[in-house]
């Protein structure tokens, strides 16, 4: 068999995608006949149904599902080497750090400061993404290196630094009663009828079932807890961007937060390495209060 191509495989992810050959031909900026032919031609060359299709539309087999989520890390891969070669081309050694717009900011500017000092270090570019968009920004080749959080993000296939490990809090709006509290635990807060826990993004964009509002970002959510319609757990850095209307309240059983610079476990740049040893000092000294809990 002669191997996959590369448009073939960015055409059968976009019609994974669709699950509708007119919108993925839309899409593709093509028509939808030779879409279809590509598709056919390709399960042909595969011996094997990637689509059932039928009258209420486009369904992926289950060798279809196999393909799309390894079509997705190739392609993702793909990018990530161009990008990664351009960047290699600079005169300039620079490396890109995603992270949160949410990110604790004095662990952000600890870090940056601390490279900043070191002899050679790389510069660093600074991209803010949304929730859980770290990881594909790193496969993709977006970004060399990111702040994560563990337990909270996805790690397989990255090297990780620990910087910093801290509680989690929920955030309640000033007035309500568990306000006063001087600890809560989980179970406190997870059924509050007047305030239903705010919903996070999972990492493919959707949203668990449940009465809490959907968050799209922290401005959104500051928001919707000072008015009484919802609450939060969070790290206990947060309190840095709370309002007089948020309080703050330490939950004693709520597993503990790890801050992690991440970034892919083959890379082989000495840029990043470097930020890597940087990152690990940082970690472990306890002259460094503010990636410490």
């Amino acid at each position: 068999m002669d191997p996959l191509e590369l448009r073939e495989l960015r055409y059968f992810v976009t019609v994974a995608e669709e699950l509708h050959f007119s919108r993925a031909a839309e899409r593709l900026g093509m028509a939808q006949p030779p879409l279809s032919r590509a598709i056919q031609q390709l399960e042909r060359r595969l011996g094997v149904t990637l689509l059932d299709r039928d009258r209420r539309g486009v369904a992926l087999t289950r060798a279809g599902q196999v393909l799309f989520d390894e079509a997705q890390v190739i392609i993702a891969a793909t990018a990530a080497a161009a990008r990664r070669t351009q960047r290699a081309a600079s005169p300039t050694s620079r490396l890109t750090l995603a992270t949160k717009a949410s990110t604790n900011h004095e662990l952000l500017r600890g870090l940056l400061d601390a490279n900043a000092a070191e002899p050679g270090a790389a510069e660093i570019e600074v991209l803010l993404c949304g929730m859980g968009e770290q990881a594909r920004m790193l496969r993709d080749g977006r970004a060399d290196v990111a702040l994560m959080q563990r337990p909270f993000d996805v790690l397989a296939g990255f090297d990780t630094e620990d910087l910093l490990t801290e509680q989690q809090v929920a955030i309640l709006p000033s007035g309500h009663p568990l306000a006063g509290r001087t600890s809560l635990t989980t179970a406190d807060v997870s059924d509050l009828p007047d305030l239903p826990i705010a919903r996070w993004p999972r990492h493919d964009g959707t949203y668990e079932p449940g009465p809490g509002p959907e968050i799209h970002d922290l401005a959104q959510l500051a928001q919707l807890i000072a008015l009484g319609r919802t609450t939060a757990v969070l790290c206990a850095s947060s309190r840095s961007w709370l309002w007089n209307a948020h309080t703050a309240v330490t939950l004693i059983d709520a597993p503990h937060v790890t801050t992690v610079l991440a970034w892919p476990s083959h890379s082989r740049s000495k840029a990043v390495a470097g930020l890597a040893r940087m990152a690990s000092r940082l970690g472990r000294s306890a002259a460094a209060p503010p990636l410490r809990p």
